[in-house]
């Protein structure tokens, strides 16, 4: 019989080794809940809900609580900080979670973790808040529009100052409210083992609830599933996850039987995968040549094509910026989804907007243009470079598309596609460009 677990503890050492270890949070939480696979799946949810929930609101948090506290967000002790931010997020988004259970179980946790003396400030703070809850006031968004949404959908005043000045500020405000929207898992099937009405069949039979996808024909929403890796369907290898926005992609790509194909910054997989297995559905399955920078990430290629069981790929452990004399001209296709700010996918990883900063912007747009220097040179004429970036940013999308045309002898095929996260949709911000080499 296993021990009981207190979840909120769970989430407390979550939050602390994120900042301890300056890690990303959804591998922290996705190694947590790993560790607690044991526990149903309800239980599980409320640790990643929490978890998640706590990163992807912080300054909207962090605005009550100095609006309800004495002592400022910034001069608590670091563990009274995560604990009464914890409870707060209960009490605003978690109804499920009685305001009183949200209360006293973060002074128990103040009293476990050392700090009895302070039980009475974490109790007293949010209690506050719980009775005040309905009648918070946040900025005025006609009088202070940025500042409200900066708030409001917890985004860094600068991001939100660099989407106004390339869309309007409703499209902006549309965009955080997608990012903010829960988030869809979607599936590429592999048509190379079975079509996709027998892969429906199979996960209909691990009452698995299957969605189409509308314009693409070989993919679907999944949902009612526990753990997707534990899926006979999956460890089987029918199908590989990839978002929708990343299959879009795909589809400009547009790869024709046959082609060769060198994906430059390949992990883990998705796209090189996904290109393999359109040439296959033509006929002829033509070569991928996989990249990326070390063998962890060609590991993760790697463990994706086995269990797919694909075999036109071939992986490599190679520095996108040393050019490789071997492939010069010899390209039909490059796809070139290079390293980015990633400011289109903070939905799904929201810890990306507190690391982020416009230099490091700047400095992603300088490597960008040194890779694409590089690898443009493996297109052979006539042949296609497929740009893309998980970002919402017009330095590192249209202006870097602009800069390949002018300095690098391609031309636009068709118009630039900036994706963007949208109510309800689940999809990712992302760009993607389609160039004719000269």
């Amino acid at each position: 019989m296993c021990m009981e677990v207190n979840l909120r503890a769970v989430v407390l050492d979550i939050l602390e080794e994120i900042e301890s270890n300056n890690e990303f949070s959804h591998i922290i939480i996705n190694n947590a809940l790993l560790k607690y696979q044991y526990l149903d799946k309800s239980k599980r949810s409320f640790i990643n809900k929490l978890s998640l929930g706590i990163i992807e609101s912080q300054i909207e948090l962090d605005y009550i609580i100095n609006k309800y506290s004495k002592t400022p967000v910034k001069k608590m002790k670091p563990v009274i900080r995560r604990i009464v931010r914890m409870g707060v997020y209960q009490i605003i988004y978690m109804d499920n979670v009685p305001d009183s259970a949200a209360c006293n179980e973060a002074v128990k946790l103040a009293v476990k973790r050392g700090f009895a003396g302070l039980k009475g400030f974490v109790n007293g703070v949010l209690r506050n808040i719980s009775r005040n809850k309905d009648n918070i006031e946040y900025p005025d968004y006609n009088k202070s529009p940025y500042e409200y949404l900066s708030v409001k959908y917890s985004m860094p005043m600068w991001i939100i100052e660099l989407w106004s000045g390339q869309m309007s500020i409703d499209t902006v405000k549309s965009v955080l409210e997608g990012m903010k929207c829960e988030k869809k898992t979607y599936i590429r099937c592999n048509t190379s083992k079975a079509s996709r009405e027998q892969i429906k069949e199979l996960l209909q039979r691990e009452n698995v609830t299957v969605k189409e996808v509308e314009n693409i024909p070989y993919a679907y929403e999944i949902s009612d599933y526990d753990y997707i890796a534990g899926l006979k369907s999956f460890q089987d290898g029918m199908y590989q996850i990839q978002d929708i926005s990343s299959m879009l992609a795909g589809e400009y790509t547009a790869p024709k039987a046959g082609d060769t194909i060198v994906d430059v910054c390949g992990a883990p997989g998705g796209k090189s995968i996904n290109a393999a297995l359109k040439m296959s559905e033509q006929g002829d399955c033509g070569r991928v040549i996989a990249r990326d920078l070390s063998d962890y990430k060609v590991a993760l290629i790697d463990e994706n094509i086995k269990r797919l069981n694909i075999t036109n790929i071939q992986t490599q452990v190679y520095d996108a910026l040393d050019c490789d004399e071997s492939l010069i001209n010899k390209a039909d296709i490059v796809i070139a989804d290079l390293p980015c700010s990633g400011l289109g996918i903070i939905g799904r990883k929201p810890d990306i907007k507190y690391n982020a900063s416009p230099e490091k912007l700047q400095s992603l747009v300088d490597l960008q243009r040194d890779i694409l220097k590089v690898v443009s040179r493996y297109v052979k004429s006539g042949g296609v470079l497929m740009y893309s970036t998980c970002t919402i940013n017009r330095a590192e999308n249209e202006d870097n598309a602009d800069w390949i045309c002018k300095e690098l002898g391609f031309t636009k095929d068709g118009e630039y596609h900036q994706l963007l996260p949208a109510n309800n949709s689940g999809m990712d911000g992302f760009f993607v460009a389609r160039l004719i080499k000269n």
